[in-house]
């Protein structure tokens, strides 16, 4: 399409693009009444717009473009186009600017544009066939875990009977394999539960509003009371912020991240550390402990579903806290990840989107 009021202009255009071997045809319009119906009513691969026409611009032809949501290059073609409006229109998201004394240049800024429009459309194909696949991946392993749950259930149950019905009455071979089979069905109903928890995160609703950190820390507390009780830990937080947030999913968050603190404590017992800090339009918070640290080379991995770092004997669970804390965050549109630390321990940052009208509420312990 051409926003072009000059005849004489639109073939000379016309004929720079044909001259360097380009199959050219095109529609030309004049007002913005125009450029709107014909933008909506032909699939266009290019825009050519004059920056000054008698009762509008080229720069309008790009705002259009914007509030429609389409994507299209336009390069303005002018007369005259100084430096400073030049890098502004480039700016504004035009793709080139071309002066017409100068339209050798117009079919290397034509092609350059036509490719770059190319990239962008594989890329959002790509992104758009990735969250499907994702979205599709998501739903099986719910359906998957959730539909295995019966028929592994009666396993454990029936392989547990006969642990108890049939202890010592068979060679001590016998009492090995049936020990065997009822650890696996057991460790294999925590896999089970905990990737349908996994699961529940991407399928459930988020259900963003203004959120009191506060609050969603003391509700991760009480559920995290015996533990705390056990282990003797004090946890402690600053002046916490009001966030755009799914109350319930945060709780998961800060739960699994204390609960992570008090699970790999070292000889001392857990000191848990949550602070926070604005920056722009996002609220950071650190979650710090004094546990036994975790290595840097595997501070990418912790976050990858069932990777442990431990054996079993060691420490129970399945590796699955922290890879619900990653698609939570991810999900409200933050990150999250782990920070060097002088002393032993951990800490964990991530980021949240700030209320309208961000505010603090008090701080406390527990």
């Amino acid at each position: 399409m051409l926003v072009e009021d000059n005849p004489a202009d639109v073939e000379l255009l016309l004929l720079a693009l044909r001259k360097d071997g380009f199959d050219v045809s095109s529609d030309v319009v004049q007002t913005v009444d125009e450029f709107t119906l014909r933008v909506h009513a032909v699939v266009y691969d290019l825009i050519l717009a004059d920056y000054n026409l008698p009762q509008w611009s080229g720069m309008e032809a790009l705002e259009i473009l914007r509030r429609e949501n389409l994507d299209l290059p336009l390069i303005v073609v002018t007369g005259y186009l100084g430096e400073e409006k030049a890098v502004e229109c480039i700016k504004q998201g035009a793709t080139d600017c071309v002066l017409k004394d100068h339209l050798a240049r117009l079919p290397t800024s034509v092609r350059r544009a036509l490719e770059e429009t190319r990239l962008r459309k594989q890329r959002r194909q790509s992104e758009e066939e990735l969250a499907r696949s994702n979205a599709e991946l998501e739903q099986f392993a719910y359906v998957a875990s959730h539909d295995l749950q019966e028929p592994l259930r009666m396993i454990a149950n029936y392989t547990q009977l006969l642990a108890e019905r049939y202890r010592g009455k068979l060679d001590e071979q016998a009492d090995k394999y049936i020990a065997y089979s009822v650890d696996g069905a057991t460790r294999m109903q925590a896999l089970i539960q905990d990737l349908l928890k996994f699961s529940k995160v991407g399928n459930q609703e988020l259900e963003p509003r203004t959120t009191e950190c506060r609050a969603v820390v003391e509700q991760a507390l009480k559920n995290l009371q015996a533990a705390i009780l056990e282990s003797g830990a004090a946890v402690s937080w600053n002046d916490l912020p009001v966030v755009m947030g799914d109350p319930a999913q945060l709780t998961q968050v800060f739960q699994n991240l204390i609960a992570n603190a008090i699970k790999f404590h070292g000889v001392e017992s857990p000191m848990i550390e949550i602070d926070s800090e604005e920056k722009e339009h996002e609220w950071v918070f650190a979650v710090t402990d004094n546990g036994i640290g975790i290595p840097a080379e595997s501070w990418q991995d912790i976050f990858v579903i069932f990777r442990r770092l431990h054996t079993r004997t060691e420490y129970a669970g399945n590796g699955i806290g922290l890879s619900i804390c990653k698609k939570i965050i991810e999900r409200h549109g933050g990150k999250i990840w782990i920070e060097a630390k002088a002393k032993p321990g951990c800490r964990f940052k991530f980021t949240l989107p700030s209320a309208l009208s961000p505010r603090t509420t008090q701080g406390g312990q527990a």
